[in-house]
């Protein structure tokens, strides 16, 4: 098997002539809200920015975004990174999607609104670092998932031993985690770190420091690639907040926020006093919009704050909102938001934090009624 996988690769990046022909690869969310599509368009002219590619179509009965009769999506570029499979000169564009008249957003298309909420606190320069983390499953049979190096339908040892472990009997996965690293790396996204995680095969990238919009748009090429690349690997990418039972770590997606305000002397009383109780205020709104099946992860244990119950802590990693030691003793700084899940989308969680905390919820309820009319089947 591995080396059927090898030979495809060979044939897949094959070498091609640059001087004619450039391959570009559009990439888009699917009617899932957590799952990403693609396929590629042939130029012959030279793709420079953004301005040289053009708006696709495709099939929206295809990706649960609209029904037969009414099928096509129209593809946006907004974000172009190199192509870190076929080189220079071929492209990754990142797509906003959009229904026949080119104006109304399809089904989890959040980007336009998240664009439109950090143009307008741009004067607060909002920058965001986002951990992902994931879990690495193995196929057994037709369907049954398990986690890499587990036991099939078995346990590990308890947890304990993988959290930034090296060593055959606690890391698995590292060569995937590893190559991941590189290709996002290689294609100009900003990632600033990966880490084995709490519970074996499950591990984490981080995004960041990423400004505005940039922050939803390189997590979502890097979840691209990675899940790219589990396809060579032959390994599954998970994002379930709790996808084994028992006691075994969630799975999240932290996010760290400042605003020109917080990195200023007197952030971290302006944190305290200002922020929390804001986002206090706004808890269970914006929990509405940071991951589905959240509330399984969010116990209490495992390293997590409560669902239902807002919380902070000086450094505490048990609570809400995380407020960081090297914060409280520069008197600046950030916050790191533990709540999000793992398969929140990035666009719907760093515009909640804007702007609950920079514009007073004037979108929030806009964010969650575009959420929930998303989550309606077609």
């Amino acid at each position: 098997m591995t080396e059927t996988i090898e030979n495809l690769r060979d044939f897949n990046y094959f070498k091609l002539n640059t001087n004619t022909h450039v391959l570009v690869e559009y990439i888009w969310i699917d009617g899932t809200g957590e799952r990403l599509r693609s396929k590629t368009k042939v130029y012959d002219t030279p793709i420079k920015s953004l301005d040289d590619v053009e708006w696709w179509t495709f099939d929206g009965s295809s990706t649960d975004q609209a029904i037969t009769k009414f099928s096509e999506i129209f593809l946006k570029p907004v974000c172009m990174v190199r192509d870190p499979f076929r080189g220079d000169p071929h492209k990754f564009v990142l797509c906003e999607t959009y229904k026949p008249d080119r104006k109304t957003p399809a089904r989890f298309n959040f980007r336009w609104i998240a664009e439109k909420i950090m143009q307008e606190a741009s004067e607060s320069d909002p920058w965001f670092g986002i951990e992902q983390e994931y879990f690495m499953l193995k196929r057994t049979g037709t369907t049954h998932l398990w986690p890499l190096g587990w036991p099939v339908g078995g346990f590990p040892y308890p947890q304990g031993r993988y959290y930034c472990s090296i060593g055959e009997r606690n890391n698995f996965g590292r060569a995937l985690s590893e190559a991941h690293q590189r290709a996002c790396l290689c294609a100009g996204l900003k990632l600033s770190g990966i880490n084995s995680e709490v519970a074996p095969s499950q591990w984490e990238f981080q995004i960041g420091i990423a400004r505005g919009i940039e922050a939803g748009d390189h997590l979502w090429l890097a979840r691209y690639i990675l899940e790219r690349l589990g396809e060579e690997f032959g390994i599954d990418i998970n994002y379930d907040p709790k996808p084994i039972q028992g006691d075994w770590n969630g799975t999240g997606a932290h996010c760290n926020f400042s605003t020109t305000t917080t990195r200023e002397q007197g952030g971290y009383e302006y944190i305290k006093e200002f922020m929390l109780p804001l986002l206090e205020k706004n808890h269970q709104k914006m929990m509405l919009l940071y991951g589905l099946n959240n509330e399984a992860r969010l116990t209490g244990k495992h390293e997590t704050g409560e669902y239902n119950q807002f919380s902070w802590g000086d450094g505490s990693r048990g609570c809400s909102i995380r407020v960081p030691i090297i914060t409280k003793e520069l008197g600046k700084g950030y916050l790191e938001d533990r709540r999000p899940a793992a398969n929140m989308d990035p666009y719907l969680v760093c515009s909640a934090l804007v702007d609950a905390t920079c514009m007073n919820g004037k979108y929030l309820m806009t964010l969650i009624e575009q959420f929930a009319e998303s989550l309606k089947q077609l």
